[in-house]
């Protein structure tokens, strides 16, 4: 297998290869058959915004060309991401929103031919590791009505990442990240951890 690289995008370089990126997410995430032009779009027009945000930051694993991506962007309280959270929001993590010390990891997806190789963990670990934040929070679909967790679910726990509750963002575009599915759904589970340092 050829060696994988990985690399940052600044946010100009990342709206350079917006393309490649939304390449990338209609592979990995096999919109419905015959959605895949939706399904780009929609991810273009959230990518598009999510590249304006305070402190983007993107990685990329390339083999060649691209074959993952992971990127987020700092989110605040004041701003409209918490305001799905199902329950009372815990005062430490309503205060490190508060102070900007909170990360969304909004996309994190590899092509299928590359799972199970470890490039998610990669980019998943180099992109948190330069992080200037305390909190790292993530939203992804949670069990399935077979009560089954999700493979995004999954691989966050075995991460080391705890869940806190769930976001209501039927309504969202942000809610982030589309780790497991690509797909907004009515409820999702919401995700934290501690960057590493």
């Amino acid at each position: 297998m050829a060696e994988v690289y990985l690399r940052r995008l600044s946010r100009w370089q990342a709206e350079q290869q917006r393309d490649a990126v939304a390449d990338v997410h209609v592979a990995a995430y096999h919109g419905a058959a015959g959605a895949e032009y939706r399904d780009r779009q929609g991810f273009l027009s959230r990518f598009e915004q999510h590249v304006q945000r305070p402190a983007f930051d993107m990685a990329v694993a390339d083999m060649g060309g691209l074959v993952g991506c992971a990127y987020g962007f700092r989110i605040a309280r004041t701003g409209d991401w918490w305001s799905g959270f199902r329950g009372e929001l815990p005062t430490d993590i309503e205060e490190l929103t508060a102070s900007g010390r909170t990360f969304l990891l909004a996309e994190l997806m590899v092509l299928p031919a590359h799972r199970r190789t470890g490039i998610a963990t990669r980019l998943g670990e180099w992109l948190l590791s330069r992080l200037d934040t305390d909190l790292v929070v993530a939203a992804v679909d949670g069990s399935g009505n077979d009560g089954r967790e999700s493979a995004a679910a999954g691989t966050l726990r075995a991460w080391g990442w705890s869940t806190l509750g769930e976001l209501d963002c039927h309504a969202r575009s942000d809610s982030g990240p589309d780790v497991g599915s690509g797909r907004v759904r009515a409820a999702r589970e919401v995700w934290i951890r501690r960057p590493p340092r």
